[in-house]
């Protein structure tokens, strides 16, 4: 029997670039606004100027399809430019977390080998104290070096209509590392394309929506979006971190389907927009990583802004998927965080062995689908363990439920193995939550003789009135014995030693406990 064999030609026709995607759009809304700054803007057809002057002018500089491009800025509009000039010449845009220590920005920046570091100005000694490998230098904002502006003047305009794959690599982010150094995750133009389709479908955002870029743009939260709000002819507004007054300055002007909020910030902003009487234009949804942020303070935001919380579970990895798709409505505390399977992806929860687990038992996030990163760069070990039989395992734990729902359980590293039994530290940590008086909890492993390993709790409260044996009360009325922690310890908020985004560092609290 014969079979179709598609031509060259046919599969040429398929591809779908970033940058490609951008130029296509500007015809259509050329004078529009596509990223704002403060008093600063450009609109479609001036991002398409300035971006083709940058894409043609680092080819000039004879970097080439594949080459990797380092990005050292805090957020302004010219990371938009960066992002889309790289996405034009084919080359590879490093996106460098400036809040980094030295030791470990040196091996972000060591570990792509770029070919040019773009900087703004002010973070140019950051660099100068670095042993880099060598590279050319542009700094955003002065004449140190190659001028940015310099650059894109000797650019030509037009557009650098290349040959490029969707399979080439367009971003690396970098993962933070909780036990070790960061990893850089290349997201492909293919995956940047697919994570588009699946937020705007998945939250339905309108044609021409407005996208609050607050969040920096090394990490997904806004450059996944802010990419997407561009190639569906929207405006992406750059404010520089969390800045209430900004952020409420484009609430109370601009309508904005999806409006993030991260752990840390939720309450906060909440008193502060109540405290305003703060009139929103009007947002869809709010909020992302739910289980990470205190139920009353999820409930205090959906009030403030009058839209439900975004309950999502995805990764710098992922995407959106594999489980951002369910709501919790307005004015509701949650008493459980049921994920709901994300669209455009496959998901198998798994065993050791790699066998799938029956419903209602524990098993390793193994995921498929268009929105995954194409591996960690330079790390061969890691990848062929990662993506081990054609799936990429998350090294998360998820539950599914008779419904179909997904219960985040926890970490498969954090797992505690006592007397023979698995403890998820998150199921510990959410009962906890449920005192109001618990402002975190962190539950690490305690090596014992007895058992191998215990559960112990590190809190901090909310209210000093709040007691241990309170909370032992509260565990064994919701825990079985063997999952009940058997040391509280009261700690402050500075006492929690976190990573550069925030997330607690539990093996530095492992290392703090006594051992027999």
């Amino acid at each position: 029997m014969s079979q179709y064999i598609p031509s060259d030609n046919v599969i040429a026709s398929r591809r779908a670039t970033i940058g490609a995607l951008f130029h296509a759009r500007v015809p259509a809304n050329a004078d529009h606004v596509a990223v704002v700054e403060g008093d600063r803007a450009l609109s479609f057809a001036e991002l398409e100027d300035r971006s083709n002057r940058l894409a043609n002018g680092l080819m000039a500089m004879g970097l080439s399809r594949g080459d990797r491009v380092g990005l050292l800025a805090r957020n302004c509009l010219e990371y938009m430019e960066v992002e889309l000039a790289a996405a034009k010449a084919g080359l590879i845009l490093a996106c460098l977390n400036w809040r980094l220590g030295d030791r470990e920005l040196t091996h972000c920046i060591n570990l792509v080998e770029p070919e040019v570091v773009i900087v703004q100005e002010a973070l140019t000694e950051t660099l100068d104290r670095l042993d880099l490998h060598p590279h050319r230098r542009i700094v955003i904002g002065g004449a140190i070096g190659a001028d940015y502006e310099d650059v894109l003047t000797a650019g030509a305009s037009t557009y650098p209509d290349l040959d490029l794959d969707p399979e080439d690599g367009l971003v690396i982010l970098y993962t933070s590392g909780t036990t070790g150094l960061p990893k850089g995750a290349l997201v492909s133009h293919r995956a940047m394309v697919a994570r588009g389709l699946c937020y705007t479908s998945e939250f339905q955002v309108p044609i021409g929506d407005n996208f609050c870029a607050w969040p920096p743009f090394y990490h997904m939260a806004s450059t996944d979006q802010a990419l997407t709000t561009l190639l569906r002819g929207g405006t992406v507004h750059v404010v520089d971190g969390y800045e209430p007054d900004l952020l409420i300055d484009f609430l109370e002007r601009f309508e904005a389907r999806f409006f993030i909020l991260m752990p840390g910030m939720v309450g906060p902003f909440a008193e502060i927009l109540k405290a305003r009487q703060v009139k929103i234009k009007g947002i869809g949804i709010c909020g992302a990583m739910a289980d990470l942020v205190p139920r009353k303070d999820i409930a205090a935001a959906t009030l403030a802004l009058d839209a439900p919380y975004n309950n999502s579970f995805g990764a710098t990895e992922t995407g959106l998927p594999p489980a951002s798709s369910n709501l919790i409505p307005v004015g509701v505390a949650p008493t459980n965080f049921a994920k709901r399977q994300s669209s455009y992806c496959e998901l198998r929860l798994v065993d050791p062995d790699d066998i799938e687990v029956p419903i209602g038992t524990p098993g390793e996030v193994a995921m498929r689908g268009p929105t995954l990163f194409s591996g960690y760069w330079n790390a061969d070990e890691t990848n062929a363990q990662d993506f081990r039989n054609g799936w990429f395992h998350m090294g998360d734990v998820l539950r599914r439920n008779e419904d179909g729902t997904l219960d985040y359980v926890d970490r498969v590293k954090y797992m505690i193995k006592s007397g023979g039994e698995n403890i998820y530290p998150a199921e510990i940590e959410q009962v906890l939550l449920t005192d109001p008086r618990v402002h975190e909890a962190v539950v690490v492993r305690r090596p014992d003789r007895k058992w191998s390993e215990i559960p112990v709790a590190f809190i901090v409260p909310a209210d000093p009135t709040l007691t241990a044996d309170e909370l032992m009360d509260l565990c064994r009325d919701n825990l079985s014995s063997y999952k009940r922690p058997k040391d509280i310890i009261f700690v402050t908020e500075e006492d929690l030693p976190r990573s550069t985004t925030g997330k607690v560092q539990r093996h530095e609290l492992e290392a703090r406990l006594p051992t027999e």
